[in-house]
């Protein structure tokens, strides 16, 4: 069986929770006995063609974005000609080129869409892209919604209950390098334990700004490891507020990550915003056995992080809620432990990337029969 998966970034070019799942889809597809190849957009106008972990990785050049929607004119007839080889069409929603390439090149193959998200932002623009969209939805064969909660409250997606089932994102910790002792003893030193850890690209529905303000006036530790667009305007806020408890390390190795996350104290997680629809880094945390505090969105963050169980759930946006959750954890390290075996097991019950391929090998199955 051979999967072609259709998004617009992927590895090395971006590491974003949507590349991430890919990933491991790819990855345990592979030991499944499935080929699955992966087909994006790249700035780079050199090796379009390339190996990633043992899987094709087809890159056809960026023309141009608009609203963080890439556009490629070489994307239809490599997408074409891709999609004639393979037996499944594996789309990752949202992306609005994606749904023109599909009519565009008339694609007659079995399809399957992973929900990743609503489109929370550009709520004019999808206005406008709504018909495309609504088209699009109906068209492919089979979507799949990514947790029971995103499903239950996304307006879009109760427009197709019937072709819709939930299949969870899974991580496997194979695939992540073992920290060794001693970038563990260079963060030790540096960050002694114990500390805060937020891992993820710095966007404007991460909610750091709330976290920011949480931590002002405290000497809370927060460790924050990764960058983006508003980083500018966060460490601006930082300094405004005087956090000298708060330490920005922009990106870093996937090692340091695996270190950090092995010497934190818990998982910030402060998104206050349903475009963040899951959250693979509190997956990741749930991973290394991390307590954790999120936010009640109404997504699937609050699928993987189950309040007062596996950690704590605040409301959004509150700035003093989050304050008063992570003070509660620090004065209490061995519920802190507690909640991060709770949340290992959930994981190795719920969330491993082996689950994921066997769930998307029967569906594709499925839709082959």
């Amino acid at each position: 069986m051979k999967v072609l998966h259709f998004y617009r970034t992927y590895y090395p070019d971006s590491f974003g929770g949507v590349e991430q799942v890919i990933r491991q889809m790819v990855n345990g597809s592979k030991r499944l006995g499935i080929e699955a190849e992966v087909l994006t957009l790249t700035r780079d106008n050199k090796n379009l063609e390339l190996e990633f972990e043992g899987h094709r990785v087809h890159r056809v050049r960026l023309n141009i974005e608009i609203a963080s929607t890439g556009f490629s004119w070489a994307a239809f007839a490599r997408f074409k000609a891709l999609a004639e080889q393979a037996d499944i069409v594996h789309y990752h929603f949202p992306w609005p080129f994606m749904d023109i390439a599909h009519f565009a090149c008339r694609i007659k193959k079995p399809t399957v869409l992973t929900y990743h998200s609503d489109i929370v932002r550009q709520k004019y623009l999808a206005k406008i892209y709504q018909p495309l969209q609504n088209r699009f939805l109906a068209k492919v064969d089979k979507i799949v919604a990514t947790s029971p909660n995103y499903f239950a409250t996304s307006p879009t997606l109760a427009k197709y209950r019937e072709k819709t089932e939930i299949i969870t994102y899974g991580l496997d910790q194979a695939i992540y390098p073992r920290a060794s002792e001693a970038i563990i003893q260079q963060w030790r030193t540096r960050f002694p334990p114990p500390f805060y850890l937020f891992v993820g690209m710095l966007r404007y529905y991460k909610g750091l700004h709330i976290l920011l303000e949480a931590v002002a006036g405290t000497s809370i530790p927060v460790v924050i490891l990764g960058d983006g667009p508003v980083e500018a305007e966060l460490k601006q806020q930082a300094q405004r507020l005087g956090l000298n408890n708060v330490i920005f390390l922009g990106a870093l190795p996937e090692e340091d990550k695996v270190a950090l996350l092995n010497l934190c104290y818990a998982l910030a997680f402060p998104s206050h915003l349903r475009s963040e629809a899951f959250g693979i880094t509190l997956l990741e945390a749930a991973m290394y056995g991390k307590p954790m505090i999120s936010c009640e969105i109404g997504t699937g963050t609050s699928y993987v992080n189950i309040h007062q169980e596996t950690g704590l759930v605040v409301p959004a946006s509150d700035p003093s809620a989050f304050r008063q959750a992570m003070e509660s954890l620090l004065a209490q390290p061995d519920r802190a432990a507690q909640m991060g075996a709770k949340a290992a097991q959930r994981y190795a019950n719920l969330f491993t990337a082996e689950a994921m391929a066997k769930n998307y090998q029967r569906l594709y199955q499925q839709l082959l029969s």
